[in-house]
């Protein structure tokens, strides 16, 4: 599905996406109760598919578990290498959800507990107490799908174009977002914390070392549209003069380049826009930053072609 950038409406499709969210959450809670804890948070994510999202196999003492999220068939499934479980994807409660989930992990034999209040989402009733009832609109989720997919081309096109540390294009399910982020090499000074919902030394090991970071998100209440970020840590002078292309802009309030989902999605090569905001974004952060680039850089991979040495 080249090229497939269908329309994502914040306000259209929000109670889905929020009942979504939550129930990554949940998946997410598993794997980090079953994962070795990897630089950064990478131990948590899930990633992209074909269908969907997955966690990736999560080591438990006595069974190797995978969850995927079938975005297309709406439904998740719970696996090991002896048994399968699913649980539809549809209206319901997050309580009734998270019940099925812990229903399904007994009968496989997976024996887990999870932190039940979600993380990055302040105010939010833990798993077992949330019982309002939530929409699922299954269009809506695979249009959702379809986007994510088409960003992650990009991201991992413009990822084949650094030698250097760099995370795997990966989505975070406690911010909803896909991202990727460059490392210079070097420390970054402590990070004070202070994010709601997440404890502060997940924060200060996250941003341990300086980074340029680039995502994309579709939308929340405090900024109710889809779009693309990028920023860096620690905040760099003058970063937020850089000359990006429009349409992509400066956000003062969050300290991060945007450039919106809609704008990309009308462009004539809605890939070029964005694997130019990415890179844009980037070169002004290693500039001001003062990275090696002519170390930490190289040409863009292409299929089948080892990079020459």
């Amino acid at each position: 599905m080249s090229g497939d950038w269908p329309e994502l409406d914040w306000a259209a499709w929000r109670g889905t996406a929020q009942h979504l969210h939550l129930m990554t959450q949940v998946a997410g809670k598993i794997r980090l109760a079953g994962t070795p804890w990897l630089n950064h948070s990478w131990h948590v994510v899930l990633y992209p598919t074909a269908r969907g999202l997955t966690t990736g196999p999560i080591p438990f003492p006595d069974a190797t578990l995978q969850l995927d999220f079938d975005l297309v068939s709406s439904h998740l499934t719970l696996a090991t290498g002896e048994a399968i479980e699913q649980i539809d994807l549809a209206p319901g409660s997050i309580a009734d959800f998270y019940a099925a989930v812990m229903a399904a992990l007994d009968r496989l034999g997976v024996s887990v507990s999870i932190v039940t209040k979600p993380s990055e989402l302040p105010d939010a009733a833990p798993f077992p107490e949330d019982t309002a009832h939530r929409p699922y609109d299954a269009d809506a989720a695979r249009r959702f799908h379809r986007a994510l997919l088409s960003a992650e081309r990009v991201f991992q096109k413009f990822r084949t174009g650094f030698l250097g540390k760099a995370s795997p294009v990966h989505f975070f399910w406690g911010s909803f977002d896909l991202a990727a982020t460059r490392f210079s090499g070097r420390s970054a000074p402590r990070h004070p914390g202070g994010f709601p919902g997440l404890p502060d030394d997940v924060t200060c090991e996250a941003y341990s070392h300086e980074e340029a970071s680039a995502g994309f998100w579709p939308g929340t209440d405090a900024f109710p549209r889809a779009a693309f970020y990028a920023y860096t840590y620690p905040a760099l002078d003058g970063y937020g003069d850089a000359a990006i292309p429009a349409p992509a802009y400066w956000e003062s309030a969050m300290g991060e380049f945007i450039l919106d989902y809609d704008d990309v999605r009308a462009a004539p090569d809605p890939e070029a826009m964005l694997l130019g905001f990415l890179q844009a974004t980037y070169a002004a952060a290693a500039d001001l930053g003062n990275w090696d680039r002519a170390a930490l850089e190289c040409a863009p991979g292409v299929p089948r072609r080892p990079r020459q040495v």
